[in-house]
């Protein structure tokens, strides 16, 4: 797979050495989702190591631990709700405004974490401002589509709008065809690919999701720079029953396999009558079919879902478990397998792409995404796992994959490129 370097640009560092960089993300809560968690933690480490923080985001009432560091500042954006998935999303009220104001006092670096809408106003603000642009893809907008159709036509709206005034004399990319895409996504995957070919550099989590912004945008400049994520605080294991528990921690939707969890629990507990099933998360409240098959589950017995726990409790629902099963196909990364693993659990997973913290046959298993296969794998290493050296081995391997993805890792490496970018600005001398 090709890698291209840095594109030499147009950027500046300051005086001192330190850097003000502005990130625009289209997420920042209400919901705890993995971007959110993954965007704060690179704010944290870069302020931890002495540089300034711009934070651009919708009006939400989502919030930074590190909302007090006086090297940190936010701009909200006027936004609204979207139904079922506690998110809000900005549509483009105040973003001239704001625009006029950031292009007057211009960041060093301009680092956008996805391309929605505030992420199209942080390359807007890149090419007006003549800064540099490193654009993060968290999100593979093909692997959703299935799940958020609605939304892409609004989307590709967006895209255009930027386009008219990114470059009014520039032809608008045609959709990029492919066996199965609607017109709405093929025309939005081919605005992004010309987005993700404007910036200096696109960094992407995984070699999975390099590859995916490849195919989509050939001559984009990628690098690949999994999320930082450190351990939680230990806390003692929850009660539990006899029999063995499987845990599932992020959003409770369709588009993240729990259709799949549910069967392939099933056929789990036909087997191991004692085993649960615990899914920790929000639920997508707009998901009517998801609710009823979920409340069967329940009542059918085994699985219990907690709910949205507050991340700094999460520790005790990882030590109190067994395995940790993933069903998703539709993650880039997924921190939440990294910190699984930071606690020492071992892995059951259906995508062959999400294999930082996985060793297939030491801490992981992975499994094809049907449910007899899933259920087969899952009882098969927890009967591996009865064995304690084969137990303990899993653990310290999950431990040591884990301490590699490190917070301060990442950014020590997006601040690399952060600053490699400046010096190339200062060697063309402007």
């Amino acid at each position: 797979m090709e890698r291209h370097p840095p594109r030499k640009g147009t950027v500046i560092s300051t005086s001192t050495g330190r850097l003000r960089v502005a990130m625009f993300t289209d997420n920042y809560g209400p919901r705890a989702s993995g971007l959110v968690r993954a965007v704060q933690e690179l704010e944290h480490q870069v302020l931890a190591e002495g540089h300034e923080v711009l934070l651009v985001a919708p009006a939400s009432a989502g919030t930074s631990p590190d909302a007090e560091d006086p090297w940190r500042s936010e701009r909200r954006l006027a936004s609204l709700p979207v139904p079922g998935v506690q998110l809000r999303l900005s549509l483009g009220r105040g973003f001239e405004r704001a625009l006029d104001e950031l292009v007057a006092d211009p960041p060093d670096v301009v680092h956008v974490h996805g391309l929605g809408p505030v992420g199209l106003l942080g390359m807007w603000v890149a090419e007006k401002a003549d800064r540099p642009l490193v654009v993060t893809w968290h999100t593979d907008f093909e692997a959703y589509a299935e799940h958020f159709g609605p939304m892409l036509p609004a989307l590709a709206g967006a895209y255009r709008v930027f386009f008219r005034h990114f470059d009014a004399g520039r032809d608008l990319a045609r959709g990029i065809p492919g066996e199965g895409r609607s017109r709405s996504l093929a025309d939005l995957l081919a605005l992004a690919a010309a987005l993700l070919t404007e910036a200096d550099v696109v960094t992407t989590p995984s070699d999975k999701t390099a590859d995916r912004v490849l195919s989509i945008a050939p001559d984009a400049h990628v690098q690949v720079v999994p999320n930082g994520c450190d351990p939680l605080p230990e806390q003692p294991a929850l009660s539990r029953g006899t029999g063995p528990r499987l845990l599932y921690v992020g959003w409770v939707g369709a588009e993240k396999g729990i259709g799949l969890l549910l069967d392939a629990f099933d056929l789990v507990r036909q087997a191991r009558p004692d085993a649960e099933l615990v899914l920790v998360g929000p639920r997508n409240t707009g998901d009517l079919g998801l609710r009823r098959r979920l409340g069967r589950a329940i009542r059918a017995g085994g699985v219990h879902w907690v709910g949205e726990v507050p991340h700094d409790q999460l520790a005790a629902w990882y030590a109190s478990a067994d395995l940790f099963v993933f069903g998703s196909e539709t993650d880039t990364q997924a921190l939440v397998l990294h910190e699984a693993a930071h606690a020492g659990l071992p892995l059951v997973l259906v995508d062959p792409g999400l294999r930082l913290v996985a060793e297939d046959g030491v801490n992981a298993r992975f499994a094809r995404p049907e449910p007899s296969e899933l259920a087969a794998t899952v009882l098969d290493f927890l009967a591996a796992l009865a064995d304690p050296a084969t137990a303990a081995r899993a653990s310290a391997r999950s431990r040591e994959l884990a301490a590699v993805h490190t917070g301060r890792h990442q950014a020590q490496v997006m601040l690399g490129i952060y600053q490699e970018l400046a010096e190339l600005r200062r060697g063309t001398g402007t």
